[in-house]
């Protein structure tokens, strides 16, 4: 059985909840998974393959993800990688277009190549924001769909690497 890492930073809980998603439609496709919070998982030896999900802040991916990453370059070599990060207030082509281009700024300042890359709509709750960020309206622009659409496909495509090629740890 495939053993998989969920890992996520999240400042109030919504990508987490994204994480969780995500690690449901692995376990319902058989795989062995774990979810965890980025800033707490030190080894990534017990696991075939690894997503991890961070959210954008002003442009920048959440500082918990980018040392995730950091601390445990070498291991996600040798493993499928998904990432996800959640961004845009809404799904407006050019938000979405933004954040992606904030991620991969990220990602190639980190030196990492995953296997899947998403960005997801976020979430702005202005009860759990200072000012003047909490004057910004309520918006949820998370797709449930995508999000469930696209786990599936990194299902999918994990278990087709992990049968196709050896698994080295």
């Amino acid at each position: 059985m495939t053993r998989t890492l969920v890992t996520y930073a999240s400042k109030h809980g919504s990508t987490e909840e994204v994480a969780r998603t995500v690690a449901a439609r692995l376990r319902d496709t058989g795989q062995d998974v774990d979810v965890r919070d980025a800033a707490i998982v030190d080894d990534l030896e017990p696991y075939d393959a690894v997503v991890v999900g961070g959210s954008l802040y002003m442009g920048r991916w959440h500082g918990d993800a980018r040392s995730f990453v950091r601390r445990h370059r070498a291991a996600l070599e040798e493993r499928p990688l998904a990432i996800f990060a959640l961004g845009p207030r809404s799904l407006a082509e050019d938000e979405v277009a933004g954040s992606r281009k904030q991620l991969t700024g990220a990602l190639t300042s980190l030196g990492v190549h995953p296997h899947f890359i998403a960005i997801f709509g976020g979430v702005v709750d202005p009860t759990k924001l200072h000012f003047p960020l909490n004057r910004m309206p309520a918006t949820d622009a998370r797709d449930w769909n995508a999000i469930r659409g696209w786990s599936d496909k990194v299902a999918a495509r994990f278990a087709d690497y992990l049968h196709a090629a050896p698994v080295h740890h």
